[in-house]
């Protein structure tokens, strides 16, 4: 096990003189007190991973060093220990943050095991830190690139209402970076050292979308064989990101404008709600005032979501930034550190780049770069290192050779045909493509899905 630094608080110096003995030989650095005030006061000066308390103490209860701590050591994981009659403070205990209670008289194995898991959540989070700086090396800081007007007039929106706890909602085309947008406005905001849970409300499964962003109780629904959490809990404290909203059906749209009016959600099978302090951004590249006018779009929902509207340019309309932003992905291609130069772009290049009406946006432009990199070994960007797509924008991008055949083809086949084709014209956007086809997200993952998996059953 990982060492902890533990501070332990209980009146009982029996127990006092066993824990710092039993924690010392667990390998971790013990720090013991007999009464609340003293343990408050080691926990505004020094750092602890974990603090096991006893709820049953003079003078300052544990309870209410439980909730002086949450305050001054919010990263301080804490344990309650209580007796069998103060289950119920216990409890309420885990509802104000703690990390999990044990009864008395505590085994030794059981602490052990609860100390485990503090020290694999405190690893995980130091290795998700570690994986975010080296990421930050590699491409960069997560920002969006651009000094074009338009460009301008985002980030001067986005440091408008980061400060705000406002929901906002980003309007765009598909690959214009609105998940981008909600992650600077999530930096840029208080909620910055908190969860940012990005979902993509298309991609949920219509039987499983209000389980997956409320939870559910045990036995609340078939194969609900546990008590799940939902996004809401997960992002506690942060922000949640609801790509693509327009997909969420009326029901759903429903509770999340319960949520947004009164800030409580309730998990399914559960008859009381629990608040939660989550900050939501939205994003859809559809027209939710059409879509409310035909009756697909809930209009009180609409109104609640758009607070603050902020609608991200298609690249057309940036082309100044086009050059900086494909150097830009192009480092990030190669693995170059932020403000290495990046490969030499040829004035052939260029004019490419500046003269191609980029339908997939930043997505696309993205996709080229990499494309282009793979291809020139290292060197000069030319323009023959482009996908036809790019280099012959009138002719046909493929992504899998559809051969004509002297057999007939099934009614099956040739829809899927006429699918790759259309996600063909749209750069791989499954929402443009759908929206092309006029069907649902949800139907162009599903139809994906089987023709991959009869793909793979084939090969």
């Amino acid at each position: 096990m990982s060492r902890l630094r533990v501070l332990f608080c209980d009146d009982e110096r029996p127990l006092q003189e066993i824990m710092r003995a039993e924690l010392t030989r667990l390998g971790h650095e013990a720090t013991v007190f007999g009464e609340g005030r003293l343990a408050l006061k080691a926990l505004e000066k020094d750092h602890f991973d974990a603090a096991i308390l006893d709820l049953r103490m003079p003078g300052m209860t544990g309870i209410e060093l439980l909730e002086h701590l949450k305050r001054v050591a919010p990263d301080t994981e804490a344990v309650v220990m209580t007796g069998h009659a103060s289950m119920e403070t216990a409890i309420e205990a885990v509802r104000l943050g703690a990390f999990d209670y044990i009864t008395k008289p505590a085994k030794m194995a059981e602490i052990e095991a609860i100390l485990g898991k503090i020290a694999e959540k405190r690893d995980l989070k130091n290795a998700n830190l570690a994986l975010q700086t080296r990421l930050q090396a590699v491409e960069g800081p997560n920002i969006l690139v651009g000094e074009s007007p338009a460009m301008r007039a985002v980030h001067r929106l986005i440091a408008t209402v980061a400060p705000t706890d406002t929901t906002v909602l980003i309007n765009g085309e598909t690959g214009t970076g609105k998940e981008l947008a909600a992650r600077t406005l999530w930096m840029q905001s208080r909620r910055a050292a908190k969860p940012f849970v990005p979902v993509n409300c298309g991609a949920l499964s219509e039987n499983l979308v209000e389980s997956e962003l409320f939870g559910h109780k045990k036995g609340s629904f078939t194969n609900a064989l546990l008590d799940h959490k939902g996004l809401f809990e997960v992002a506690g404290g942060g922000t949640l990101f609801l790509d693509e909203l327009g997909e969420l059906n009326k029901s759903i749209q429903v509770k999340l404008l319960r949520f947004l009016e009164s800030g409580e959600v309730r998990r399914v099978g559960e008859t009381s709600p629990f608040r939660a302090d989550v900050r939501v951004l939205c994003a859809t590249n559809r027209d939710l005032r059409q879509m409310v006018q035909d009756d697909d779009f809930r209009e009180d929902f609409y109104f609640r979501i758009n607070t603050f509207e902020l609608r991200m340019p298609a690249l057309r309309e940036r082309r100044e930034d086009i050059v900086p932003l494909a150097g830009h992905l192009l480092n990030r291609a190669a693995g170059r550190p932020a403000g290495v130069p990046c490969q030499p772009l040829s004035a052939g290049t260029i004019d490419l780049l500046l003269n191609h009406s980029w339908p997939g946006n930043v997505r696309e432009l993205a996709n080229a770069m990499e494309y282009a990199h793979i291809l020139s070994g290292g060197g000069e960007i030319l323009p023959e290192h482009f996908p036809q797509g790019v280099r012959n924008p009138s002719g046909s991008l493929s992504l899998r050779a559809h051969p004509v055949e002297s057999t007939p083809r099934t009614l099956e086949q040739i829809e899927m045909d006429h699918i790759l084709r259309a996600l063909d014209r749209n750069g791989g956007s499954k929402s443009a493509a759908a929206a092309e086809l006029d069907i649902s997200l949800k139907t162009m993952y599903n139809k994906l899905k089987v023709y991959g998996d009869k793909d793979r059953r084939a090969g």
